[in-house]
């Protein structure tokens, strides 16, 4: 089950950065699902690297979907999703093949797979796979929607800018959920935005990276979803969210901050709205116990700086033992963590319609 994730509603990655092509099959859709290509093309546009504070290298994501989808919906069988690889540059590789590059994989690979993996452009451990990630996560987002439970991210911080926050409830959080569906570059605030890329270009122009933090939010999530020790929400959520490259932290509701409060501060007391069970605040982010509470789940993942920089580095040559001074080449971002909004959105949505197939069974979905 390395590269498989999922138990009602599974998704396997395969692929390689610079290899012909990469991909992902879904297996447990219900049958009768409308599949929106045109949809699937969206989410990739919003993960493609764009202007001065991308990567140079831009992929058209041309996929096709091979099987488990006919008449524009799915059959219930496996739905395969390719990708081809169609700009590599992989002669950029070859003359740092065993220079461990700082803060990636390629040391860690190394001892694991004895040499034999493909090394070019991070391999099976690239960011690249995501696009796959994204095509896969287009289709449970769509399914979720059409269930009225929304899923977006914004940048709630880049290279220390922050952005103003989601609205904590109701109409109001669902309208910032739906601006950020037509948002290339996603923050709430314009003034913070315009901010944040200023300073990942400016990184970019000294040679260096930028990290940030991205928040998302679901709303329309019923109570009930999870469960209380192993798989809890938080806990299958963290799982996932902890495959996105560059993902260093998660923190659910107020996260770390409930440290420093008591117990009366941070407790969500529960009230009765319109004949509904709510909680007046949402500290908790949604999850009591491990199960959702009804109110809208919120968590944020700390993404680190890009770690391939173009400033000089000290690192080891592991095939010859010596230390080494390594200066990379090649097309490489100075932040990707407006890339991985969609990335975090896609895999909050495998992740509950796998917890929702598991609560109601996989037709649910497909209802």
């Amino acid at each position: 089950m390395k590269n498989v994730f999922g138990n009602s509603i599974t998704i396997t990655l395969f692929g390689e950065s610079h290899g012909a092509e990469i991909g992902a099959v879904l297996d447990g859709f219900a049958p009768g699902i409308p599949v929106d290509e045109d949809y699937i093309a969206k989410k990739l546009s919003q993960r493609r690297p764009a202007g001065k504070i991308s990567t140079a290298r831009v992929e058209a994501d041309r996929f096709r979907i091979v099987s488990g989808v006919f008449n524009g919906r799915t059959t219930g069988t496996p739905i395969c999703i390719l990708i081809p690889n169609e700009n590599t540059k992989s002669r950029d590789y070859a003359g740092t093949r065993f220079l461990a590059r700082p803060g990636h994989a390629d040391y860690t690979a190394f001892c694991k797979y004895h040499g034999n993996e493909d090394y070019r452009g991070g391999g099976h451990f690239s960011g690249r796979i995501t696009a796959a990630l994204v095509a896969a996560g287009a289709l449970a987002l769509s399914v979720l929607e059409r269930k009225g439970i929304l899923i977006g991210t914004h940048i709630a911080k880049c290279a220390g800018i922050a952005d103003r926050g989601f609205a904590a409830v109701g109409e109001a959080l669902r309208a910032d959920l739906k601006a950020l569906e037509d948002s290339s570059f996603a923050v709430l605030d314009p003034e913070a935005a315009a901010e944040m890329r200023a300073a990942i270009e400016q990184a970019a122009s000294e040679g260096d990276s930028v990290g940030g933090v991205l928040e998302t939010a679901v709303t329309g999530l019923p109570a009930g979803i999870g469960e209380p020790w192993f798989d809890s929400l938080e806990s299958v959520l963290s799982h996932a969210l902890f495959s996105i490259p560059a993902v260093k932290g998660v923190e659910f509701g107020d996260g770390f901050a409930l440290a420093d409060l008591r117990g009366s501060a941070a407790n969500d007391s529960f009230r009765i709205r319109e004949g509904k069970t709510v909680t007046a605040t949402n500290h908790n982010g949604g999850i009591n116990g491990g199960i959702s509470n009804g109110m809208p789940v919120v968590f944020r993942c700390a993404v680190k700086p890009t770690p391939s920089i173009f400033k000089e580095q000290d690192t080891v040559d592991f095939s010859a033992g010596t230390e080494a001074k390594l200066v990379l080449k090649g097309r490489h971002d100075p932040a990707i963590v407006h890339r991985a909004r969609v990335v975090a959105d896609s895999v909050c949505a495998l992740v509950l319609c796998d917890m929702l197939a598991l609560r109601y069974g996989t037709d649910y979905l497909g209802t």
